[in-house]
Protein backbone atom coordinates (compact mmCIF):
# COMPACT_ATOMS: atom_id res chain seq x y z
CA UNK A 1 0.00 0.00 0.00
CA UNK A 2 1.64 3.19 -1.13
CA UNK A 3 -0.74 5.53 0.64
CA UNK A 4 -0.84 5.32 4.39
CA UNK A 5 -4.42 5.25 5.62
CA UNK A 6 -5.48 5.57 9.23
CA UNK A 7 -7.37 2.65 10.77
CA UNK A 8 -11.06 2.76 11.62
CA UNK A 9 -10.23 2.33 15.31
CA UNK A 10 -7.88 5.32 15.24
CA UNK A 11 -10.42 7.51 13.45
CA UNK A 12 -13.19 6.59 15.90
CA UNK A 13 -10.89 7.14 18.87
CA UNK A 14 -9.49 10.42 17.52
CA UNK A 15 -12.94 11.75 16.64
CA UNK A 16 -14.49 10.91 20.01
CA UNK A 17 -11.44 12.13 21.96
CA UNK A 18 -11.26 15.41 20.01
CA UNK A 19 -14.99 16.06 20.48
CA UNK A 20 -14.77 15.30 24.22
CA UNK A 21 -11.69 17.54 24.55
CA UNK A 22 -13.47 20.44 22.80
CA UNK A 23 -16.54 20.06 25.01
CA UNK A 24 -14.43 19.88 28.17
CA UNK A 25 -12.40 22.91 27.10
CA UNK A 26 -15.57 24.89 26.45
CA UNK A 27 -16.92 23.70 29.80
CA UNK A 28 -13.78 24.85 31.59
CA UNK A 29 -13.96 28.26 29.92
CA UNK A 30 -17.66 28.60 30.74
CA UNK A 31 -17.14 27.63 34.39
CA UNK A 32 -14.20 30.00 34.75
CA UNK A 33 -16.29 32.83 33.28
CA UNK A 34 -19.16 32.10 35.64
CA UNK A 35 -16.80 31.96 38.61
CA UNK A 36 -15.23 35.29 37.59
CA UNK A 37 -18.66 36.89 37.37
CA UNK A 38 -19.55 35.48 40.76
CA UNK A 39 -16.37 36.86 42.34
CA UNK A 40 -16.90 40.30 40.80
CA UNK A 41 -20.56 40.29 41.80
CA UNK A 42 -19.58 39.60 45.40
CA UNK A 43 -16.99 42.39 45.23
CA UNK A 44 -19.50 44.80 43.71
CA UNK A 45 -22.10 43.94 46.34
CA UNK A 46 -19.56 44.66 49.09
CA UNK A 47 -18.62 48.02 47.59
CA UNK A 48 -22.29 48.92 47.01
CA UNK A 49 -22.94 48.16 50.67
CA UNK A 50 -20.08 50.49 51.68
CA UNK A 51 -21.45 53.27 49.46
CA UNK A 52 -24.91 52.75 50.98
CA UNK A 53 -23.46 52.97 54.47
CA UNK A 54 -21.68 56.23 53.57
CA UNK A 55 -24.90 57.72 52.19
CA UNK A 56 -26.81 56.64 55.27
CA UNK A 57 -24.18 58.12 57.63
CA UNK A 58 -23.81 61.52 55.89
CA UNK A 59 -25.14 64.66 57.56
CA UNK A 60 -25.19 68.33 56.61
CA UNK A 61 -24.57 70.85 59.41
CA UNK A 62 -25.98 74.36 59.69
CA UNK A 63 -23.10 75.78 57.68
CA UNK A 64 -23.85 73.33 54.86
CA UNK A 65 -20.74 71.24 55.44
CA UNK A 66 -20.91 67.48 54.92
CA UNK A 67 -20.19 65.36 58.00
CA UNK A 68 -20.13 61.61 58.60
CA UNK A 69 -21.96 60.40 61.67
CA UNK A 70 -20.00 57.14 61.52
CA UNK A 71 -17.35 55.65 59.27
CA UNK A 72 -17.22 52.13 57.80
CA UNK A 73 -16.15 49.71 60.50
CA UNK A 74 -13.84 47.59 58.30
CA UNK A 75 -10.29 48.07 59.71
CA UNK A 76 -8.85 47.81 56.19
CA UNK A 77 -10.15 51.34 55.52
CA UNK A 78 -7.91 52.56 58.34
CA UNK A 79 -4.67 51.01 57.04
CA UNK A 80 -2.65 53.09 54.62
CA UNK A 81 -2.87 51.78 51.05
CA UNK A 82 -4.61 48.62 52.22
CA UNK A 83 -6.42 48.25 48.90
CA UNK A 84 -9.81 49.31 50.26
CA UNK A 85 -10.80 52.97 49.93
CA UNK A 86 -13.77 55.30 50.10
CA UNK A 87 -14.16 58.94 49.14
CA UNK A 88 -16.83 61.68 49.14
CA UNK A 89 -16.65 64.44 46.50
CA UNK A 90 -18.67 67.62 46.12
CA UNK A 91 -19.46 67.55 42.41
CA UNK A 92 -19.21 70.97 40.90
CA UNK A 93 -19.52 69.79 37.32
CA UNK A 94 -15.83 70.12 36.54
CA UNK A 95 -13.71 67.50 34.79
CA UNK A 96 -11.87 66.47 37.99
CA UNK A 97 -15.13 66.00 39.92
CA UNK A 98 -14.83 68.89 42.34
CA UNK A 99 -13.76 69.26 45.95
CA UNK A 100 -12.95 66.15 48.00
CA UNK A 101 -15.05 66.35 51.19
CA UNK A 102 -13.85 63.21 52.98
CA UNK A 103 -11.60 60.19 52.31
CA UNK A 104 -10.70 56.99 54.10
CA UNK A 105 -7.45 56.90 56.07
CA UNK A 106 -6.25 54.15 53.74
CA UNK A 107 -5.88 56.74 50.95
CA UNK A 108 -3.50 58.82 53.09
CA UNK A 109 -2.68 61.86 50.97
CA UNK A 110 -4.00 60.40 47.69
CA UNK A 111 -7.43 60.62 46.14
CA UNK A 112 -9.47 58.42 43.85
CA UNK A 113 -9.67 59.62 40.27
CA UNK A 114 -13.09 58.56 38.98
CA UNK A 115 -12.57 59.59 35.36
CA UNK A 116 -14.87 61.43 33.00
CA UNK A 117 -16.86 58.36 31.95
CA UNK A 118 -17.87 57.57 35.53
CA UNK A 119 -18.70 61.21 36.36
CA UNK A 120 -20.80 61.57 33.23
CA UNK A 121 -22.83 58.49 34.08
CA UNK A 122 -23.26 59.57 37.72
CA UNK A 123 -24.43 63.03 36.68
CA UNK A 124 -26.78 61.60 34.10
CA UNK A 125 -28.37 59.16 36.55
CA UNK A 126 -28.43 60.63 40.09
CA UNK A 127 -29.14 57.95 42.69
CA UNK A 128 -28.06 55.08 40.42
CA UNK A 129 -25.12 52.86 41.41
CA UNK A 130 -22.40 52.86 38.75
CA UNK A 131 -19.54 50.32 38.67
CA UNK A 132 -16.29 50.72 36.73
CA UNK A 133 -12.61 49.70 36.74
CA UNK A 134 -9.91 52.30 37.45
CA UNK A 135 -6.39 52.67 38.88
CA UNK A 136 -5.46 53.05 42.55
CA UNK A 137 -2.88 55.18 44.34
CA UNK A 138 -0.12 52.71 43.57
CA UNK A 139 -1.31 51.99 40.05
CA UNK A 140 -3.08 48.82 41.13
CA UNK A 141 -6.31 47.86 39.34
CA UNK A 142 -9.37 48.93 41.34
CA UNK A 143 -13.02 47.97 41.21
CA UNK A 144 -14.90 51.22 41.92
CA UNK A 145 -18.55 51.76 42.80
CA UNK A 146 -20.06 55.27 42.79
CA UNK A 147 -23.37 56.94 43.51
CA UNK A 148 -24.35 60.59 43.05
CA UNK A 149 -26.81 61.84 45.70
CA UNK A 150 -28.67 65.12 46.03
CA UNK A 151 -28.46 66.11 49.73
CA UNK A 152 -30.87 68.53 51.34
CA UNK A 153 -29.59 72.03 51.97
CA UNK A 154 -26.93 71.58 49.24
CA UNK A 155 -27.30 72.85 45.70
CA UNK A 156 -25.14 70.31 43.87
CA UNK A 157 -24.62 66.58 43.80
CA UNK A 158 -22.41 64.75 46.26
CA UNK A 159 -20.60 61.70 44.85
CA UNK A 160 -19.94 58.75 47.16
CA UNK A 161 -17.29 56.25 45.99
CA UNK A 162 -15.88 53.00 47.36
CA UNK A 163 -13.10 51.04 45.70
CA UNK A 164 -11.17 47.83 46.29
CA UNK A 165 -8.05 46.28 44.80
CA UNK A 166 -9.25 43.60 42.38
CA UNK A 167 -5.96 41.69 42.21
CA UNK A 168 -6.96 39.19 44.94
CA UNK A 169 -10.16 38.49 43.00
CA UNK A 170 -8.20 38.07 39.77
CA UNK A 171 -5.80 35.67 41.56
CA UNK A 172 -8.75 33.60 42.75
CA UNK A 173 -10.08 33.46 39.21
CA UNK A 174 -6.69 32.40 37.82
CA UNK A 175 -6.31 29.75 40.49
CA UNK A 176 -9.78 28.45 39.71
CA UNK A 177 -9.01 28.44 35.97
CA UNK A 178 -5.77 26.48 36.45
CA UNK A 179 -7.37 24.03 38.87
CA UNK A 180 -10.42 23.49 36.69
CA UNK A 181 -8.19 23.19 33.62
CA UNK A 182 -6.11 20.46 35.25
CA UNK A 183 -9.23 18.69 36.44
CA UNK A 184 -10.77 18.81 32.99
CA UNK A 185 -7.53 17.56 31.46
CA UNK A 186 -7.73 14.65 33.86
CA UNK A 187 -11.33 14.11 32.83
CA UNK A 188 -10.28 14.28 29.17
CA UNK A 189 -7.58 11.66 29.73
CA UNK A 190 -10.05 9.41 31.54
CA UNK A 191 -12.63 9.88 28.78
CA UNK A 192 -10.00 9.21 26.10
CA UNK A 193 -8.99 5.99 27.86
CA UNK A 194 -12.64 4.99 28.13
CA UNK A 195 -13.24 5.75 24.46
CA UNK A 196 -10.12 3.77 23.51
CA UNK A 197 -11.24 0.67 25.37
CA UNK A 198 -14.79 1.12 24.12
CA UNK A 199 -13.57 1.31 20.52
CA UNK A 200 -11.32 -1.71 20.99
CA UNK A 201 -14.12 -3.72 22.54
CA UNK A 202 -16.65 -2.49 19.98
CA UNK A 203 -14.37 -3.31 17.03
CA UNK A 204 -13.16 -6.63 18.44
CA UNK A 205 -15.64 -8.64 16.29
CA UNK A 206 -14.50 -6.74 13.17
CA UNK A 207 -10.85 -7.46 13.97
CA UNK A 208 -11.72 -11.09 14.64
CA UNK A 209 -13.45 -11.33 11.27
CA UNK A 210 -10.39 -9.73 9.64
CA UNK A 211 -8.20 -12.45 11.16
CA UNK A 212 -10.58 -15.20 9.95
CA UNK A 213 -10.52 -13.76 6.41
CA UNK A 214 -6.71 -13.60 6.54
CA UNK A 215 -6.60 -17.26 7.58
CA UNK A 216 -8.74 -18.16 4.56
CA UNK A 217 -6.50 -16.11 2.26
CA UNK A 218 -3.37 -17.77 3.63
CA UNK A 219 -4.87 -21.24 3.27
CA UNK A 220 -5.14 -21.92 7.01
CA UNK A 221 -8.94 -22.23 6.84
CA UNK A 222 -11.58 -22.80 4.17
CA UNK A 223 -14.38 -20.66 5.62
CA UNK A 224 -14.89 -17.58 7.78
CA UNK A 225 -15.89 -19.41 10.94
CA UNK A 226 -16.75 -17.89 14.30
CA UNK A 227 -19.52 -16.23 16.27
CA UNK A 228 -20.14 -12.64 15.24
CA UNK A 229 -22.66 -9.96 16.28
CA UNK A 230 -25.97 -9.73 14.43
CA UNK A 231 -24.65 -6.79 12.39
CA UNK A 232 -21.62 -8.75 11.12
CA UNK A 233 -23.03 -12.26 10.76
CA UNK A 234 -24.68 -11.49 7.37
CA UNK A 235 -21.30 -10.28 6.10
CA UNK A 236 -19.63 -13.50 7.24
CA UNK A 237 -22.37 -15.52 5.51
CA UNK A 238 -21.89 -13.55 2.28
CA UNK A 239 -18.12 -14.07 2.42
CA UNK A 240 -18.59 -17.81 2.88
CA UNK A 241 -21.06 -17.90 -0.01
CA UNK A 242 -18.54 -16.03 -2.18
CA UNK A 243 -15.77 -18.49 -1.20
CA UNK A 244 -18.00 -21.45 -2.06
CA UNK A 245 -18.85 -19.86 -5.41
CA UNK A 246 -15.16 -19.20 -6.11
CA UNK A 247 -14.25 -22.84 -5.41
CA UNK A 248 -17.11 -23.97 -7.61
CA UNK A 249 -15.88 -21.78 -10.47
CA UNK A 250 -12.33 -23.09 -10.08
CA UNK A 251 -13.47 -26.70 -10.13
CA UNK A 252 -15.69 -26.01 -13.14
CA UNK A 253 -12.75 -24.37 -14.94
CA UNK A 254 -10.52 -27.35 -14.19
CA UNK A 255 -13.18 -29.69 -15.54
CA UNK A 256 -13.56 -27.67 -18.72
CA UNK A 257 -9.78 -27.52 -19.15
CA UNK A 258 -9.55 -31.29 -18.78
CA UNK A 259 -12.38 -31.86 -21.24
CA UNK A 260 -10.76 -29.53 -23.74
CA UNK A 261 -7.41 -31.25 -23.34
CA UNK A 262 -9.01 -34.64 -23.99
CA UNK A 263 -11.04 -33.33 -26.95
CA UNK A 264 -8.01 -31.78 -28.68
CA UNK A 265 -5.23 -34.19 -27.84
CA UNK A 266 -6.97 -37.25 -29.21
CA UNK A 267 -7.52 -35.88 -32.77
CA UNK A 268 -4.02 -34.44 -32.83
CA UNK A 269 -2.55 -37.77 -31.70
CA UNK A 270 -4.51 -39.58 -34.46
CA UNK A 271 -3.22 -37.16 -37.12
CA UNK A 272 0.35 -37.51 -35.81
CA UNK A 273 0.23 -41.31 -35.89
CA UNK A 274 -1.26 -41.32 -39.39
CA UNK A 275 1.46 -38.94 -40.61
CA UNK A 276 4.19 -41.11 -39.10
CA UNK A 277 2.90 -44.20 -40.89
CA UNK A 278 2.84 -42.40 -44.25
CA UNK A 279 5.60 -41.27 -46.53
CA UNK A 280 6.09 -38.09 -48.51
CA UNK A 281 6.26 -34.32 -48.08
CA UNK A 282 2.62 -34.07 -47.00
CA UNK A 283 3.11 -36.55 -44.17
CA UNK A 284 6.22 -34.71 -42.97
CA UNK A 285 4.35 -31.39 -43.07
CA UNK A 286 1.38 -32.82 -41.16
CA UNK A 287 3.68 -34.36 -38.55
CA UNK A 288 5.52 -31.08 -37.98
CA UNK A 289 2.35 -29.00 -37.78
CA UNK A 290 0.54 -31.44 -35.47
CA UNK A 291 3.61 -31.39 -33.23
CA UNK A 292 3.41 -27.60 -33.08
CA UNK A 293 -0.33 -27.81 -32.45
CA UNK A 294 0.19 -30.24 -29.57
CA UNK A 295 2.78 -27.99 -28.00
CA UNK A 296 0.58 -24.91 -28.38
CA UNK A 297 -2.45 -26.72 -26.95
CA UNK A 298 -0.40 -27.89 -23.97
CA UNK A 299 0.96 -24.39 -23.47
CA UNK A 300 -2.44 -22.70 -23.42
CA UNK A 301 -4.00 -25.43 -21.29
CA UNK A 302 -1.28 -24.88 -18.71
CA UNK A 303 -1.97 -21.15 -18.77
CA UNK A 304 -5.70 -21.79 -18.26
CA UNK A 305 -5.02 -24.15 -15.36
CA UNK A 306 -2.62 -21.65 -13.80
CA UNK A 307 -5.13 -18.82 -14.12
CA UNK A 308 -7.79 -20.95 -12.42
CA UNK A 309 -5.36 -21.93 -9.64
CA UNK A 310 -4.20 -18.35 -9.15
CA UNK A 311 -7.79 -17.18 -8.57
CA UNK A 312 -8.40 -19.90 -5.99
CA UNK A 313 -8.51 -18.54 -2.46
CA UNK A 314 -6.43 -20.29 0.18
CA UNK A 315 -3.96 -22.25 -1.99
CA UNK A 316 -0.51 -22.55 -0.36
CA UNK A 317 2.58 -24.66 -1.02
CA UNK A 318 5.73 -25.25 1.04
CA UNK A 319 8.65 -24.38 -1.22
CA UNK A 320 11.43 -26.34 0.49
CA UNK A 321 9.90 -29.86 0.02
CA UNK A 322 8.95 -29.07 -3.58
CA UNK A 323 12.48 -27.91 -4.45
CA UNK A 324 14.05 -30.88 -2.61
CA UNK A 325 11.95 -33.30 -4.65
CA UNK A 326 13.03 -31.61 -7.89
CA UNK A 327 16.68 -31.67 -6.81
CA UNK A 328 16.51 -35.43 -6.19
CA UNK A 329 14.68 -36.12 -9.46
CA UNK A 330 16.97 -34.02 -11.64
CA UNK A 331 20.01 -35.39 -9.81
CA UNK A 332 19.03 -38.92 -10.82
CA UNK A 333 18.26 -37.88 -14.41
CA UNK A 334 21.65 -36.15 -14.76
CA UNK A 335 23.64 -38.66 -12.71
CA UNK A 336 25.87 -39.50 -15.68
CA UNK A 337 27.01 -35.86 -15.92
CA UNK A 338 27.95 -35.67 -12.22
CA UNK A 339 26.17 -32.32 -11.75
CA UNK A 340 26.19 -30.68 -8.33
CA UNK A 341 22.63 -29.45 -7.60
CA UNK A 342 22.22 -27.57 -4.32
CA UNK A 343 19.20 -25.90 -2.70
CA UNK A 344 19.05 -23.24 0.02
CA UNK A 345 15.37 -22.61 0.84
CA UNK A 346 14.00 -21.51 4.26
CA UNK A 347 11.65 -24.06 5.74
CA UNK A 348 8.95 -21.51 6.60
CA UNK A 349 8.70 -20.03 3.10
CA UNK A 350 5.37 -20.77 1.40
CA UNK A 351 4.11 -19.97 -2.09
CA UNK A 352 0.52 -18.70 -2.28
CA UNK A 353 -0.53 -21.01 -5.10
CA UNK A 354 -0.81 -24.62 -6.29
CA UNK A 355 2.07 -27.08 -5.90
CA UNK A 356 1.81 -28.36 -9.49
CA UNK A 357 2.27 -24.82 -10.82
CA UNK A 358 5.29 -24.26 -8.58
CA UNK A 359 6.75 -27.55 -9.80
CA UNK A 360 6.06 -26.51 -13.40
CA UNK A 361 7.88 -23.19 -13.02
CA UNK A 362 10.85 -24.26 -10.88
CA UNK A 363 11.14 -27.62 -12.64
CA UNK A 364 11.35 -26.01 -16.09
CA UNK A 365 14.03 -23.57 -14.93
CA UNK A 366 16.05 -26.23 -13.10
CA UNK A 367 15.82 -28.57 -16.09
CA UNK A 368 17.01 -25.76 -18.35
CA UNK A 369 19.90 -25.00 -15.96
CA UNK A 370 20.90 -28.67 -15.89
CA UNK A 371 20.98 -28.79 -19.72
CA UNK A 372 23.45 -25.91 -19.94
CA UNK A 373 25.42 -26.19 -16.70
CA UNK A 374 29.01 -27.35 -16.81
CA UNK A 375 28.93 -28.79 -13.31
CA UNK A 376 26.92 -26.68 -10.83
CA UNK A 377 23.26 -25.71 -10.44
CA UNK A 378 22.20 -23.67 -7.41
CA UNK A 379 18.64 -22.97 -6.20
CA UNK A 380 17.86 -20.41 -3.48
CA UNK A 381 14.79 -18.61 -2.20
CA UNK A 382 14.06 -15.69 0.10
CA UNK A 383 11.21 -13.52 1.27
CA UNK A 384 11.39 -10.07 -0.36
CA UNK A 385 8.62 -8.55 1.77
CA UNK A 386 5.59 -9.57 3.81
CA UNK A 387 3.61 -10.69 0.76
CA UNK A 388 6.24 -11.71 -1.82
CA UNK A 389 9.15 -14.09 -2.33
CA UNK A 390 11.85 -14.71 -4.93
CA UNK A 391 13.27 -18.02 -6.20
CA UNK A 392 16.68 -17.92 -7.89
CA UNK A 393 18.00 -20.72 -10.18
CA UNK A 394 21.66 -20.29 -11.27
CA UNK A 395 24.10 -22.34 -13.29
CA UNK A 396 27.72 -22.12 -14.41
CA UNK A 397 26.98 -22.58 -18.11
CA UNK A 398 27.60 -20.13 -20.96
CA UNK A 399 24.70 -17.85 -19.94
CA UNK A 400 22.92 -15.27 -22.12
CA UNK A 401 23.54 -11.68 -22.98
CA UNK A 402 20.78 -9.05 -22.52
CA UNK A 403 19.36 -9.41 -26.02
CA UNK A 404 19.32 -13.21 -25.86
CA UNK A 405 17.64 -13.08 -22.43
CA UNK A 406 14.79 -10.99 -23.86
CA UNK A 407 14.40 -13.30 -26.87
CA UNK A 408 14.42 -16.43 -24.71
CA UNK A 409 11.20 -15.35 -22.99
CA UNK A 410 9.32 -15.24 -26.29
CA UNK A 411 7.16 -18.25 -27.04
CA UNK A 412 8.71 -20.79 -29.42
CA UNK A 413 12.11 -19.09 -29.64
CA UNK A 414 15.08 -21.50 -29.42
CA UNK A 415 18.52 -19.97 -29.16
CA UNK A 416 20.20 -23.31 -29.95
CA UNK A 417 18.38 -25.54 -32.43
CA UNK A 418 20.69 -28.46 -31.51
CA UNK A 419 19.43 -28.57 -27.94
CA UNK A 420 16.29 -30.65 -27.30
CA UNK A 421 13.03 -28.85 -26.57
CA UNK A 422 10.25 -26.83 -28.14
CA UNK A 423 11.27 -23.36 -27.03
CA UNK A 424 8.17 -23.05 -24.84
CA UNK A 425 9.74 -23.75 -21.43
CA UNK A 426 10.73 -20.22 -20.41
CA UNK A 427 7.61 -18.75 -21.99
CA UNK A 428 5.46 -21.17 -20.00
CA UNK A 429 7.26 -20.20 -16.78
CA UNK A 430 6.80 -16.51 -17.56
CA UNK A 431 3.09 -16.99 -18.30
CA UNK A 432 2.56 -18.98 -15.10
CA UNK A 433 4.38 -16.35 -13.06
CA UNK A 434 2.26 -13.56 -14.57
CA UNK A 435 -0.90 -15.55 -13.83
CA UNK A 436 0.00 -15.28 -10.13
CA UNK A 437 0.94 -11.62 -10.40
CA UNK A 438 4.66 -12.44 -10.45
CA UNK A 439 7.50 -12.07 -12.96
CA UNK A 440 10.37 -14.03 -14.49
CA UNK A 441 13.64 -12.17 -15.11
CA UNK A 442 16.89 -13.46 -16.65
CA UNK A 443 20.36 -12.09 -15.93
CA UNK A 444 23.99 -13.11 -15.50
CA UNK A 445 24.68 -15.44 -12.57
CA UNK A 446 27.51 -15.11 -10.06
CA UNK A 447 28.49 -18.63 -11.15
CA UNK A 448 29.09 -17.30 -14.67
CA UNK A 449 26.01 -18.74 -16.38
CA UNK A 450 22.32 -17.87 -16.42
CA UNK A 451 20.42 -16.55 -13.41
CA UNK A 452 16.64 -17.03 -13.58
CA UNK A 453 14.63 -15.23 -10.88
CA UNK A 454 10.91 -15.77 -10.27
CA UNK A 455 9.03 -13.27 -8.09
CA UNK A 456 5.88 -14.85 -6.68
CA UNK A 457 3.27 -14.13 -3.98
CA UNK A 458 4.00 -15.56 -0.54
CA UNK A 459 1.83 -16.36 2.45
CA UNK A 460 2.31 -14.35 5.62
CA UNK A 461 4.56 -15.73 8.33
Amino acid sequence: MTERRSSLAFRLFAGAAAWALVLLLLGAIALTTLYQRSILRTLDDRLTSVVGALVAAVEVDAAGDVLLARRPSDPAYGRVFSGRYWQIVDDDGSADGGEVLAVSRSLWDEVLVPGNALLDRLRAEPGAVVIMDTKGPSGEPLRLTGQAVQLSDRPGLVVFMAAEDRRPADRDVRTFAITSGLMFLGFAAAIAAGVFFQVRIGLAPVLRMRDRVAEVREGQAERVDGTFPAELQPLADELNAMLDHSRELVERSRTHVGNLAHALKTPIAVLTNEARTSQGPLADLVERQTGIMAEQVEHHLRRARAAAHAKAVGARTDIAPTVDDLVRTLGKINAARALTITADVPGDLRFRGERQDLEEMVGNLMDNACKWARGTVRVSAERTDERNLAILIEDDGPGLDEGEAQSALQRGVRLDEKAPGSGLGLAIVSDLAHAYGGELTLSRSELGGLSARIDLPATSR
